[in-house]
């Protein structure tokens, strides 16, 4: 298997096995893509080409049988938990029970 880092606007890894015809890309929003039946030379023009992203929808998105093997995390974090107490005013104390 080879693992490349690559410069781009859109993805941070491309993974390829040659045996297995198998891409994985991670973009890098951290999703990860394997796409399967992908020819070696598939794999070499997207890491010898100028824009990754534009390479990535013109010759392999749509092109390739696929399947998102981890979600990509929410841009803005985790969900905000719950509050467990109400909401008071601010400059006011809680009143005892």
């Amino acid at each position: 298997m080879r693992v490349t880092t690559v410069q781009s606007t859109t993805l941070a890894t491309v993974i390829y096995d040659e045996a297995r015809e198998v891409l994985q890309l991670e973009f890098l929003s951290r999703a990860l893509y394997q796409y399967s039946g992908v020819p070696r030379e598939v794999h070499q023009a997207l890491l010898s080409a100028p824009s990754k992203g534009r390479y990535f929808n013109q010759a392999i998105r749509g092109r390739f049988p696929f399947a998102r093997i981890s979600p990509s995390p929410s841009p803005r974090g985790p969900k905000p938990q719950p509050r467990t107490e109400p909401r008071r005013k601010p400059g006011t104390t809680p009143s005892p029970d």
